[in-house]
């Protein structure tokens, strides 16, 4: 018989606190660096307080990894108590925390903690640590909860409207989209996390027709795929979220719907008022 799993993510998973207490899904903090003082992710500042200090302040923040000593802090007990460990984390392309999870593993020499790396951020990577978790939480074993999350990636899209790509383009997160930078007043882009990466995928010109076009974007992916899960997030944008929940509920009739802020984290790197859309179909 194997051992139970407990599934562990970092913060900018944005995963509803709900559904982490229900699933003991446990979170390690990357932080935000603000004015000279470190901030943990969803722990030290809300998201609430971050959009509204973002839009107000003359001076911008930074993000930082955890360290691999926060991954061994919550390791090491999981492993006292017998289990194992499956570790799903922000993509290796966007951020070191990955690496930081690995050099953990190796400073326990644990065989029994696997570490997926879902190649995108924010409830993107919720959705991946959430079905593993609930697999968990039904008896699967390590390599199965492994196997849920790797399937999930390869069934799972993020696209996002940001107002400006200032943002991403001063935190070198801009990927493709690069060559849309300082063309911005006129247009609303939509933007994919895509490989790991934040790539350009179509330019709308007003905000209410992003909302609608992501939306038929959504339901062009999701295709006959199901059952569908949905989430709508946003930096500061709940009634934009809001507006595009409401679209895809009716047109798809999602088995899970859920709406939240995107953490602190990646908000150092879109910006506020931004509005996305996770999708996972088919599982």
């Amino acid at each position: 018989m194997s051992n139970p799993v407990a599934v562990v993510t970092d913060s900018t998973a944005s995963l509803p606190a709900d559904l982490v207490e229900q699933y003991h899904i446990h979170v390690v903090p990357l932080r935000v660096v603000w004015d000279g003082v470190a901030y943990r992710d969803g722990v030290d500042i809300t998201p609430q307080d971050f959009y509204r200090r973002l839009s107000e302040s003359k001076t911008l923040p930074t993000s930082s990894q955890p360290s691999a000593q926060d991954f061994v802090d919550v390791f090491r007990p999981l492993l006292d108590e017998g289990y194992d460990i499956l570790t799903v984390v922000i993509s290796s392309k966007m951020s070191g925390t990955m690496s930081s999870a690995q050099q953990a593993k190796e400073m326990l020499g644990a065989d029994n903690i696997e570490i997926v790396d879902s190649l995108s951020t924010g409830m993107e990577t919720g959705f991946h640590a959430l079905m593993a978790a609930r697999a968990a939480a039904e008896g699967a074993s390590l390599a199965e909860c492994k196997a849920i999350a790797e399937r999930a990636r390869e069934h799972s899209g993020f696209l996002l409207m940001v107002p400006t790509l200032e943002f991403l383009h001063r935190g070198g997160r801009i990927g493709g989209a690069s060559r849309w930078f300082g063309t911005m007043l006129r247009i609303k882009p939509i933007l994919e996390v895509r490989g790991g990466r934040v790539e350009p995928l179509e330019k709308v010109r007003t905000r209410r027709k992003v909302i609608q076009r992501m939306a038929d974007i959504v339901v062009e992916r999701v295709g006959d795929q199901r059952p569908v899960r949905i989430a709508a997030v946003h930096t500061g944008a709940e009634e934009d979220a809001r507006q595009l929940l409401e679209q895809l509920t009716t047109r798809l009739q999602p088995v899970e719907a859920l709406i939240g802020d995107v953490s602190p984290v990646i908000g150092v790197h879109v910006g506020p008022n931004g509005v996305g859309v996770v999708y996972l179909a088919g599982m």
